[in-house]
């Protein structure tokens, strides 16, 4: 993130320290360093073989794919993510990374076995929300140790609902970084197979939850598994059963730890940077005192975070 704002800070400004709205200069040269970046990028349409053969995307009308490599760019260097490893991104066809009310889809490959999903007709999700609240407060402690915010869970975005027929989970959470005023929408697709989970997770504003909930089923039937990897192609012989169920997954014992909320965040706070409403953004941006760096919004991230 940091490298993000220095990037776009000192290619668009002289100096820090706007005390009113910055010159329009500043904001074109800003603008083009935006359209600069993201016109380095190339995306795909049409059906799309996801990395080491794992499986496939057709991609959803109204979608475009970023590939490994320049998703790696995206999450690494355009976001700030020290771990940009994916399969790939789907981007709304009119957004790209750095575009005001930006969002995508990034995928990932999860080899943890086959989940069973016996258990996802027995949960109650309101007790579970309560447990991952615990938790969360818990992963706290371990994030200020190391220097970062704290994160609140608030609720369910959407509650989670598992398709057997599909064998696909999906659900949405409300998060609070530290003292934002905005709450941050994170959505989240788990397509279950043989070996392990191919997992898509948007992350944006709560009040793009229409926009990305409405993109769900179509980004659901585009993902599949290639042949012998799929959930039904499952030997109880051979493959070995994941530690956990549904409840896990949704819970994310594994991935409730300090990396994984400090890449959200980092993301997030890119896209605060560049969705706030009106002048507020670009004031902020580039509003920081003559300091060694820029401020970041939303508060101050450090340069390396452990992976999650």
């Amino acid at each position: 993130m940091k490298k993000l704002l220095l990037l776009l800070a000192c290619a668009c400004v002289p100096a820090f320290g706007f005390a009113s709205d910055p010159p329009a200069d500043s904001v074109a040269r800003y603008k083009a360093v935006v359209d600069s970046m993201q016109a380095t990028l190339h995306y795909e349409t049409g059906r799309v073989t996801l990395p080491e053969g794992v499986g496939e995307i057709t991609v959803p009308n109204g979608f475009r794919y970023l590939d490994a490599e320049q998703s790696t760019r995206v999450l690494t260097k355009f976001w700030g993510n020290p771990n940009g490893e994916s399969l790939g991104m789907l981007f709304p066809a009119t957004k790209g990374p750095l575009d005001e009310g930006g969002w995508a889809f990034v995928v990932e490959y999860e080899k943890m076995g086959y989940v069973k999903d016996d258990d996802a007709e027995d949960i109650n999700y309101d007790d579970l929300l309560k447990e991952m609240q615990s938790d969360t407060k818990e992963t706290n402690k371990e994030r200020a140790e190391a220097g970062y915010e704290p994160v609140e869970l608030i609720g369910w975005a959407a509650k989670p609902y598992y398709d057997k027929n599909l064998n696909v989970l999906h659900w949405a959470k409300v998060l609070k970084f530290g003292n934002a005023t905005e709450n941050t929408l994170n959505y989240n697709v788990r397509v279950l197979g043989r070996k392990g989970v191919l997992n898509l997770n948007a992350v944006g504003s709560v009040g793009q939850l229409a926009e990305v909930r409405g993109t769900i089923p179509a980004v659901i039937k585009s993902v599949s598994f290639s042949k012998g990897l799929q959930y039904a192609d499952f030997n109880p012989e051979l493959d070995e059963v994941a530690a956990y169920g549904i409840g896990g997954l949704v819970a994310g014992k594994v991935l409730a730890k300090v990396g994984f909320f400090a890449v959200i965040l980092k993301f997030w706070k890119v896209l605060i940077a560049l969705v706030a409403a009106g002048w507020t953004a670009i004031r902020r941006f580039f509003g920081a005192k003559a300091t060694d760096e820029p401020a970041v919004v939303g508060g101050s991230t450090p340069e390396s975070e452990p992976e999650a």
